[in-house]
């Protein structure tokens, strides 16, 4: 089976979701040929993804124009999907041609909607696998502007067109779309490493994969507390070590700290609750997605909210304590990747 998946770039949660469910397709599909297109770093898709792949550069959707990991540029992201619809007949028209050259037997995508078009217009099969959908997200901002229901209309058509979507729980519950199959959490699972700090405990801070640094050189220090901060923020705090100097995937390094700072995200909120990973996170910006994520967190994690200014300012002392002193949860049990796989294999069966 030749097998195209499209990756959507908005963040790494959409990676965070698609690997899982490629590497256990690869685990039950003998001769699984596979193809992606992304505009992710290729070293964080290989990383995640076991099995080989050849790499399309580029992208076919933005979701939203972000200021930073908690906030839409609101304008701009309407002037970009006015733009990416000014003449989509064209669009489709063109990716259904790039599709038909490359002659998958199925599509996957996560979450982007041209290239289900394509596929319609192409007569290949497709679906669809996320815990949201960008028309949705579209009628939250966007449903009282006066040039928005032709838009609406042709994201719902091209969304439509897909003989499933797959939504991953926790999930928004895209009552519109007609097509909805619901399966379990996905969430990748890591090994638990010492990471040698002795009695000192690690908080990974992690917004995701839109720039986001947090003035961590300004937090007072805790005693016993080590932050673990990607290297590029070029952090000075002296209680700060660089994630990467661990040597660790993402996931490994999350499975091994003592709690992790975050916002709302699929990937990092399933991860650590999954792996047993304490959550400390501040909400976004008017996101519709996240009231599905904390509610299921907040059954299946030990988790605390903490508002803008304290993260800001540093003030975490007492949510961190309140945060491990609150009772472990029993692990969720991550069986949403191999559910997609079985649905991907029987979609690639009746296609070839």
């Amino acid at each position: 089976m030749h097998l195209f998946v499209d990756i959507s770039g908005h963040g790494f949660g959409h990676l965070a979701i698609s690997a899982p469910v490629l590497n256990a397709l690869a685990a039950i599909k003998p001769k699984l040929r596979l193809t992606l297109r992304s505009s992710l770093p290729e070293a964080k898709l290989r990383q995640r993804i076991q099995e080989p792949f050849e790499l399309i550069r580029g992208s076919s959707d933005f979701g939203y124009v972000m200021i930073d990991a908690t906030r839409i540029d609101r304008e701009a992201s309407a002037t970009a999907y006015r733009a990416a619809h000014a003449d989509w007949a064209t669009r489709v028209a063109g990716e259904a041609a790039f599709l038909s050259a490359l002659r998958p037997d199925l599509i996957l995508t996560n979450v982007s909607y041209l290239p289900l078009a394509g596929a319609a217009q192409a007569g290949i099969p497709a679906l669809s696998l996320c815990s949201l959908n960008w028309a949705d997200l579209f009628t939250h901002y966007f449903a009282a502007e006066d040039w928005a229901a032709p838009i609406h209309a042709q994201m719902l058509a091209a969304y439509r067109s897909a003989q499933r979507f797959l939504r991953v729980t926790p999930g928004m519950p895209m009552d519109s779309l007609g097509n909805i199959e619901v399966i379990g959490p996905i969430a990748a699972l890591g090994q638990k490493h010492d990471l040698g700090l002795g009695s000192d405990k690690a908080v990974l801070v992690a917004m995701g994969g839109i720039a986001h640094h947090l003035p961590v050189d300004r937090w007072p220090r805790l005693p016993g507390i080590r932050w673990l901060i990607a290297a590029d923020w070029q952090c000075r705090h002296p209680d700060a070590l660089a994630c990467e100097s661990f040597g660790l995937s993402f996931t490994d390094l999350l499975c091994s700290v003592d709690a992790v700072i975050t916002k709302p995200g699929y990937g990092t909120f399933t991860e650590a609750a999954c792996n047993g990973t304490p959550v400390l996170f501040q909400r976004r910006a008017d996101w519709p997605e996240q009231d599905c994520l904390i509610a299921w967190l907040e059954q299946h994690a030990r988790c605390a909210e903490i508002g803008e200014a304290d993260l800001l300012g540093g003030k975490l002392s007492e949510a961190l304590d309140a945060l491990w002193a609150s009772p472990a949860r029993p692990l969720p049990h991550a069986d949403g990747a191999l559910q997609a796989a079985e649905l991907i294999r029987a979609a690639g069966n009746r296609a070839s």
